[in-house]
């Protein structure tokens, strides 16, 4: 979750609704954790199933591209979609989510917001009921900053989102507000948004190097190494074999081969293990991606890398200094 939303949802009710809800729920509750989501897994393409595909299809559908059962299933349609929207966006036609066309998909629903709000036509204030309060209704809540109903009423529930809003980005919103305001806090929030991160993939001279790692004398070296046999092998939801892995899984299984019993979470597993200053070879790194809390973990090969099951690639290599993964960071812990 991005830095804007995961500040907005610790400080509002919406916090707590969010950790009782169900992944698909929340995701569609605000569309910046579809966002995320689709940035995090950087890829979707023919024949998967997941809810990655399931959010780019209502991105498509929202911006007219896709017209069928929004069922996470990446069909013809949805590659029939996706050509169309990259031929008109000038970016390479393969059918394919790829992370260019993620962001391209992003910034033309952004953009679609923003002409929605051209259309303010007055003064919102507590107590008006039109369209107009709907327009900003429907803007706090792509940031995250609105729950519940568009109803186009100005009640309780709008009052809050624009105080959240106005501490947020130390705008003055509660006083009236008007299409310039709500064009600010567009801006000020999408400044808040990542850049599109550079792709590390796993190739055949990062497996060599990886498996280049000094396993003498350590469990968590030898874990290290383990791990890296590994790099290729699909992502499947609940996975726990090397038939197919999802994050936690991935670590569970690699520290079972060093007969370690470990949780199977990703939350259980940052509870059971000790932090540390600084990751060494072999210590889980967690990161804070499509919900409050850690929601995601890979295991540390020493030179800023860590390995890790991805949605998109599976077990892969990526960097700890990519755009993406250093602002979802938020710590290294050690099993003993």
């Amino acid at each position: 979750m991005n830095g804007t939303v995961e500040h907005v949802m610790k400080q509002s009710v919406l916090y707590s609704f969010m950790l009782s809800q169900p992944l698909a729920t929340y995701v569609d509750a605000y569309p910046m954790l579809q966002n995320d989501l689709l940035i995090e897994a950087e890829l979707a393409e023919y024949g998967e199933h997941s809810e990655t595909v399931r959010v780019l299809q209502q991105k498509l559908n929202k911006l007219a591209y896709y017209d069928d059962h929004i069922d996470g299933d990446f069909g013809i349609l949805t590659e029939h979609a996706l050509k169309k929207f990259q031929t008109d966006h000038n970016i390479t036609v393969t059918g394919q989510g790829d992370i260019k066309t993620i962001y391209a998909l992003i910034e033309a629903e952004k953009e679609k917001y923003m002409e929605q709000i051209k259309d303010l036509s007055e003064t919102i204030y507590p107590g008006l009921h039109s369209n107009d309060v709907k327009l900003v209704q429907q803007a706090l809540h792509y940031f995250g900053y609105y729950e519940g109903e568009v109803d186009g009423i100005f009640g309780p529930r709008t009052m809050q989102a624009l105080k959240i809003a106005e501490d947020e980005h130390n705008i003055e919103l509660t006083n009236g507000i008007t299409q310039q305001k709500l064009t600010v806090l567009y801006e000020k929030a999408d400044d808040k948004q990542e850049k599109t991160p550079e792709i590390k993939t796993a190739t055949k001279d990062n497996e060599q190097k990886v498996k280049q790692v000094d396993v003498k004398g350590t469990n968590n070296a030898q874990i290290a190494q383990v791990a890296t046999q590994y790099i290729g092998t699909p992502y499947v939801w609940g996975g726990e074999t090397p038939g197919g892995f999802d994050c936690s899984g991935f670590i569970q299984y690699v520290f079972q081969t060093q007969g370690i019993t470990t949780p199977r979470t990703v939350g259980d597993m940052w509870n059971f293990s000790q932090p540390v200053g600084s990751p060494s070879i072999g210590d889980l790194v967690f990161f804070e991606t499509y919900k409050p809390g850690p929601s995601h973990m890979g295991i540390y090969l020493g030179n800023g890398e860590f390995i890790h099951a991805g949605e998109s690639r599976g077990v892969e290599i990526s960097e700890m200094n990519n755009s993406y993964w250093e602002s979802k960071y938020i710590g290294a812990k050690r099993i003993n």
